[in-house]
């Protein structure tokens, strides 16, 4: 969706339309914990009731964004092509899965057995992470297998709703995933004297939140309503 300059937030205007509109509004949404990409199809004025922020607040940050200079923010630095945007998701986001999971699993497994029975241990921490590497190793797997190659030969009228509605409710499962991150690690927050191996695991937790939300805003919000009816 394309909003005009001055109604680029408008409260009727969904989180997504305006991630995918407007330069910086991801890093928005990230600090007023509103989930731009799953539920990226709620409107920004039910998003932030729901996160139970002041909506006022949160237009007042876009605002700041709107006209502002340009960054090099990660929003700006995605090709507009159809096949340089699918090639970006791949090089940026699935490799970077299959580079830092592994060693998130090797982290958490560390820290749940070197602090087994401390306050704020996060166990099951690494479990879920195993899941979460297995589930979007398949989901990337049927993406750049299936799914892009199609989108990359960009047939007149291509519209692929199912396959596409298939990836979305997937979506939705990795973005359930985070939220149960987020419980089992309190916020991704450290407890008083974390060990460097505990540090370095939330630091990795952090990015890698941040990477699977951007990730699926990509693909959510900017590639695939470019095949739907």
């Amino acid at each position: 969706m394309t909003m005009p300059a001055n109604d680029r937030f408008a409260r009727q205007a969904t989180v997504g339309e305006i991630a995918a509109a407007l330069p910086g509004a991801t890093a928005v949404f990230r600090r007023f914990g509103m989930d731009f990409c799953c539920k990226g199809n709620v409107p920004l004025e039910d998003s932030a009731r729901q996160r139970g922020v002041d909506v006022a607040e949160v237009e007042l940050a876009l605002s700041a964004l709107d006209g502002a200079p340009n960054s090099a923010t990660d929003d700006e630095a995605v090709p507009a092509a159809t096949p340089a945007l699918i090639d970006h998701i791949v090089a940026r986001y699935h490799e970077t899965h299959r580079r830092e999971l592994p060693e998130l699993i090797r982290l958490a497994r560390q820290v749940e057995k070197v602090h087994a029975g401390k306050a704020g241990v996060p166990s099951g921490l690494a479990a879920l992470l195993e899941r979460m590497a297995a589930e979007l190793e398949q989901h990337m797997c049927k993406e750049e297998l299936i799914l892009f190659p199609a989108m990359k030969l960009q047939p007149a009228n291509l519209v692929l709703d199912a396959p596409i509605a298939c990836m979305r409710h997937e979506h939705d499962d990795h973005g359930e995933h985070l939220r149960e991150l987020d419980k089992l690690t309190g916020g991704i927050t450290l407890p008083a004297g974390a060990c460097r191996t505990w540090q370095a695991l939330y630091a990795g937790l952090v990015k890698l939140t941040e990477d699977l939300m951007q990730h699926i805003h990509f693909e959510n919000n900017v590639l695939f309503p470019r095949f739907s009816a």
